[in-house]
């Protein structure tokens, strides 16, 4: 089974075709306008129209203008007609509109074509959509921290992008750690739904019309600048109001950007997930490359997927799975 870096290799001679490329601030405002810039060239240079929303560079507070300046850049990236309505970045500010979201006119966009992708932040307005019409989205990269870096764009997550672009895409791999040999050996998922992202994001939602009851699903979590204790917090609560028991899968993906202190004493990320296994009788896998990590694959929330794992290569299908 390929690895993520030959799922790069195996898909970097799809050359997608000119894509209509619609780019939004709907949550935090954007600081990087020199990432921004590099981004759209980067994106011109490989054939796409860049579309920047008039609201793109606004700023209110931390966020990228006022709620109602956000909830209107979020509805003309559903009539631009773009092939691709792209964040500019995540931070905070999705969940405060959610309420007043035209889902069906987003759920109409993405049925005339429209590939909204983003992560992060975004994972709120993924979950609504998801709990509201069952509309898809992509979990992939943001336009100014992935496509807009000082150095070269990771050529995994620009492949997988590309995939994207053109429509090739049918599943990524990864090689799993240590930690996941054995775990689901022998043993296909087909047929399940999908569904994720931020992990702080998605337990803000508990409770709220705004995340989808899935059953049978493969439940994919990843997060920023939180430490294994909090990480361990949030999967306790998932845990505690049956969202992990009724998942066929769990898959982590990368937890970066926190400080273990002395008082940890050992604790760490691989104690959450021990313990985590403990607690559930589904299986939990790790190492998904998705969250804010440079090589990042680009995922179909709301599709059908298959899961398999061989000795330690994972595998996830999307392409067939109908």
């Amino acid at each position: 089974m390929p690895s993520t870096h030959d799922h790069a290799h195996e898909h970097c001679s799809h050359h997608a075709g000119a894509q209509h490329i619609y780019v939004y601030s709907p949550s935090g405002a954007v600081r990087d306008k020199a990432a921004l810039r590099r981004a759209t060239k980067r994106l011109q240079r490989l054939g796409h129209e860049v579309e920047l929303d008039p609201d793109a560079l606004s700023s209110h507070t931390r966020f990228a203008g006022d709620d109602a300046a956000r909830l209107a850049a979020i509805h003309r990236a559903a009539a631009s007609g773009a092939d691709v309505a792209m964040m500019t970045r995540g931070g905070y500010g999705l969940t405060r509109l959610l309420p007043e979201i035209r889902y069906k006119q987003l759920a109409r966009a993405v049925e005339r074509g429209t590939r909204f992708v983003g992560m992060s932040d975004f994972t709120a307005l993924q979950m609504a959509l998801l709990a509201r019409t069952g509309t898809g989205t992509w979990a992939g990269p943001l336009l100014c921290a992935d496509l807009g870096c000082a150095e070269e764009p990771d050529d995994i997550m620009l492949a997988c992008l590309q995939d994207l672009f053109s429509g090739e895409g049918e599943g990524t791999g990864w090689r799993l750690p240590k930690d996941s040999e054995g775990v689901l050996a022998g043993k296909e998922l087909h047929g399940a739904l999908l569904w994720g992202g931020n992990l702080a994001v998605l337990c803000s939602l508990v409770g709220t019309p705004w995340l989808p009851t899935i059953q049978g699903g493969v439940l994919f979590l990843e997060d920023v600048g939180e430490h294994p204790y909090r990480i361990e917090r949030m999967l306790t609560q998932l845990l505690y109001v049956g969202v992990l028991a009724r998942q066929k899968a769990i898959v982590l993906g990368q937890f970066t950007d926190y400080r273990r202190t002395p008082h940890d004493k050992g604790f760490s990320l691989a104690t959450v997930v021990a313990w985590l296994r403990q607690h559930t009788r589904v299986p939990v896998l790790t190492g998904l490359p998705f969250g804010h990590v440079p090589t990042k694959v680009t995922l179909p929330v709301g599709a059908k997927v298959a899961l398999a794992v061989e000795g330690r290569d994972a595998l996830m299908l999307w392409g067939h799975v109908h």
